[in-house]
């Protein structure tokens, strides 16, 4: 008898842990998909040229917003939703743009969700976690996707850290730009122009980024050196003091490449 009871004690312990561990375990699964978006308030569009895709970005409240633009942690309970839509396209192939030379949505092509909650992600190892966030991805009709990349998403994220992980906060909160004068390179249509430059050793050079999303200057050789986050009009400055060769991309958009030839 004591046998048994001390069996059955033991099986309601394990139980107990589990129900204890499930809430806290990683993974997108434990994001529902959020029924309501279109309730949300709608806090960014953005158009990108790079995949030919047209963006919304949703926040599940006010209070949410309202952190992002006074630069604090977003709240516990926060949804973040990224919708994606193909750019509708012309006869060549070029994302068709409205009266105010902005992309027209197409078709929905999918969801991608970031949801805070105390204690969430303490099963992540360091170099992964984004503090309490979880990401996970749905297809258009809202069901989930097992095949999305969500390890991609803590990576893109991670280096964010002082903006509560959440990229498009610095559209709204501003980032940190450099002295004004004309750039060396600027960035329009998710791209460097200049892909390519050459300066002396000991030059600064500057970035002027003209898009409406945010970018951010990643130096890639000899050690990463990683700029502020740019909104549209904003700049920055680095210099290369040693002859070398030396790739750079976007923290953000990291398909987004340039090099600096110093010599």
């Amino acid at each position: 008898m004591l046998r048994t009871v001390a069996v059955v004690t033991a099986l309601g312990l394990l139980f107990a842990a589990a129900l204890l561990a499930g809430p806290s375990a990683a993974g997108p699964e434990k994001i529902a998909f959020p029924k309501d978006w279109e309730r949300y308030v709608l806090y960014a569009t953005v158009d990108r040229p790079d995949v030919k895709q047209y963006r919304e970005l949703y926040a599940s409240s006010p209070a949410a917003v309202e952190a992002m633009k006074q630069g604090r942690p977003l709240p516990y309970g926060t949804v973040l939703v990224l919708v994606q839509y193909r750019a509708q396209l012309d006869a060549q192939g070029n994302p068709v743009r409205d009266a105010r030379g902005r992309f027209v949505k197409g078709e929905r092509i999918g969801f991608t969700v970031m949801e805070k909650q105390p204690g969430w992600g303490a099963e992540y190892p360091p170099e992964l976690r984004n503090g309490e966030w979880e990401y996970s991805a749905f297809t258009p009709d809202g069901r989930f996707n097992d095949k999305a990349n969500i390890k991609a998403c803590f990576q893109c994220h991670k280096p964010h850290e002082r903006q509560d992980f959440v990229i498009s906060l610095a559209s709204l909160a501003g980032g940190a730009g450099a002295a004004a004068g004309e750039p060396d390179v600027k960035i329009a249509g998710f791209a460097f122009s200049p892909a390519r430059l050459t300066v002396a050793p000991g030059r600064a050079v500057t970035w002027l980024n003209d898009d409406p999303s945010p970018h951010q200057i990643t130096v890639t050789t000899g050690g990463e050196a990683r700029g502020p986050v740019l909104t549209r009009g904003q700049r920055y400055a680095h210099t290369f003091t040693a002859p070398g060769v030396y790739d750079y991309i976007c923290g953000l958009h990291p398909a987004m490449k340039g090099q600096v030839e110093v010599k």
